[in-house]
């Protein structure tokens, strides 16, 4: 009889707790245990943007007084002004421009043709090439510079001097396909409905057709992602270039920035600027296109 009791009131105190108001409920816990790891987290992420931000705003004096001056006096704006003039900045910044774009369009075209190929065309050793390709992500990028740089020389050498080394076509071409960006849109494209491609075909689309038209723009989130990642990677590349280009007028935004370190001195708060200054597209490039990241990512693990 007891026990029945007991379990009446424990169904009763339920039925209250759960009779309470959501603003009352929420009181008891009014965040996730989660922010107890990711505030801590957030705060060293964003520590070094922050000191880069305010040593560009510095002079010469407080960027390398010591103990550090963590807020200016009086902030200097000039600096990136100063930055932008010290250097070829511009000359560098449409350099990064031009092999960020061109490396951009040919993968979207280059990995979505393959990508679709893997994942809907039938041809023999369609397996045996893919798990090839993917094993070729697990290979440093150590290991094959030097092949890859043979493979430039000979380009240069044999097809069109653009492509060769110290030319700017150098920092294009092993670039303008990778195994990721396959890897990436052949995952997404299997998660689309076959159905909706038969359909298609049986209207008479071709298979290229088909492709353009239905799963391309079904496909927008991952292309979106791999546009952000290849942007990113492309225009923060930094040793690559520094191992085929040594022309002033063929260096990127990255390979520039040595321009304000010596081997005596460093001018950090121009070289601070001069980092805001590159930082800033790339935070447009993150801004527009983050919505589409957890929606491309969740969706690109769903088949295999």
């Amino acid at each position: 009889m007891s026990h029945t009791t007991e379990i009446r009131a424990d169904t009763v105190l339920d039925d209250a707790v759960d009779d309470l108001p959501a603003a009352s409920r929420a009181r008891r816990l009014p965040f996730s245990l989660w922010h107890l790891v990711l505030i801590p987290l957030t705060i060293v992420l964003i520590a070094p943007l922050v000191w880069m931000l305010l040593t560009s705003l510095q002079t010469h004096a407080e960027a390398t007084h010591f103990p550090p001056v963590l807020v200016p006096e009086h902030p200097r704006f000039q600096n990136y002004a100063d930055a932008w003039a010290a250097a070829p900045f511009g000359h560098f910044l449409l350099n990064s421009l031009i092999v960020t774009l061109v490396v951009l369009v040919s993968n979207l075209v280059v990995c979505s043709l393959a990508g679709y190929a893997f994942a809907r065309v039938q041809f023999l050793g369609r397996g045996a090439l893919f798990l090839t390709l993917m094993a070729t992500l697990m290979v440093p990028f150590q290991v094959t510079m030097i092949p890859v740089f043979l493979i430039v020389k000979w380009f240069g050498d044999n097809v069109w001097d653009a492509l060769g080394i110290d030319h700017i076509g150098a920092l294009m071409l092993p670039n303008l396909a990778t195994a990721f960006g396959i890897f990436f849109l052949r995952q997404f494209f299997q998660t689309i409905p076959v159905e909706l491609e038969e359909a298609a075909r049986v209207d008479g689309t071709s298979r290229l057709g088909v492709l353009f038209k239905i799963v391309l723009p079904l496909s927008l989130p991952a292309m979106s992602t791999l546009a952000a990642l290849t942007v990113l990677t492309s225009w923060n590349d930094f040793m690559w270039p520094l191992i085929v280009v040594t022309s002033t007028d063929q260096m990127t935004i990255p390979l520039g920035l040595s321009y304000f370190q010596g081997a005596h001195n460093t001018q950090w708060p121009l070289l601070m600027a001069a980092n805001v200054m590159s930082l800033v597209p790339m935070l447009v490039v993150f801004l527009v296109a983050q919505k589409y990241f957890v929606q491309s990512v969740a969706s690109t693990g769903l088949k295999g």
